[in-house]
């Protein structure tokens, strides 16, 4: 009895869900045709995001064609030192953190300017200092200073140096072609040549002068050329007379040096008249 009534019930709900179901589809009303809305960009948009498309693709290939020709004008490689070039000139400038500018090097067609500080070439390998200059000093640090020109080194002021030697097999001259060659030293000037002649010319006047020593002239032969010749009047010229080949040397009250006919004694007094011309 009771499961009967139980399938009653069940029943009962079926078929009222049914009823419902189709109650509520009939209600709702008929669209007989229906509009699709189709989802996109369609239209100008589409028409302006193509464009867009094609413009960036564009510039990306105008890029690299611009990177690649920089590339090979500029000659860079991997393997190969950077080249920069102008048509003027190439200026590259430092600065510090506040953007004021410390240091400038323009390569122009005309000369190499370098603005800073202190500038300074040092070695490819250590930390040695080749060439530095500022506003006080220059210092040439290499083992030794080479000048090739013709005409040599041309200095506007003086010059202190322990050491000036020449080249092998060439000559060393110190010219002042329009005022006076001086060399000082507080312990002395030593002027050697060891395997050739020493020579000292001037113009007018070589003066040899020392305040509190002397004058050394060691050699086996000293020779003093073109000295004034004074004439010996005492004795009367003659045609049977031997030639004069021994001379005395004389020296007159200033200095001046002058050869007399030797004689049996000293013939400087009698020939002395040479003193008061000079």
């Amino acid at each position: 009895m009771d499961r009967s009534t139980n399938l009653d019930i069940e029943a009962l709900k079926m078929t009222r869900e049914q009823y419902i179901l189709a109650t509520q589809q009939n209600s709702l009303p008929r669209i007989e045709n229906p509009q699709l809305y189709p989802v996109g960009i369609y239209g100008w948009r589409k028409r302006c995001l193509y464009f867009f498309v094609l413009l960036l693709l564009v510039t990306m290939i105008v890029n690299l064609a611009m990177t690649i020709w920089i590339l090979k004008v500029m000659n860079f490689t991997v393997d190969s030192p950077l080249v920069l070039q102008s048509d003027r000139n190439v200026t590259v400038n430092a600065r510090n953190h506040m953007g004021q500018l410390t240091g400038q090097l323009t390569v122009g067609a005309d000369a190499v300017e370098a603005q800073c500080k202190r500038f300074e070439v040092r070695a490819s390998e250590g930390e040695k200092v080749l060439f530095s200059a500022d506003e006080d000093e220059i210092i040439i640090g290499a083992d030794r200073l080479k000048v090739t020109g013709t005409e040599g080194a041309v200095f506007g002021h003086s010059v202190e140096t322990p050491h000036i030697r020449a080249e092998p097999s060439q000559d060393l001259k110190l010219e002042s072609p329009t005022r006076s060659l001086i060399m000082e030293a507080p312990r002395g000037v030593q002027v050697s040549a060891a395997a050739g002649d020493l020579k000292a010319t001037c113009r007018k006047e070589l003066h040899l002068q020392s305040t509190e020593g002397e004058i050394f002239l060691n050699a086996d032969i000293i020779r003093l050329g073109n000295l004034p010749m004074g004439s010996f009047s005492s004795s009367p010229s003659s045609s049977s007379t031997p030639r004069q080949t021994i001379y005395e040397l004389c020296v007159c009250p200033n200095g001046k040096l002058y050869l007399s006919p030797a004689g049996a004694g000293s013939t400087c007094q009698s020939t002395s008249n040479i003193c008061l011309w000079s």
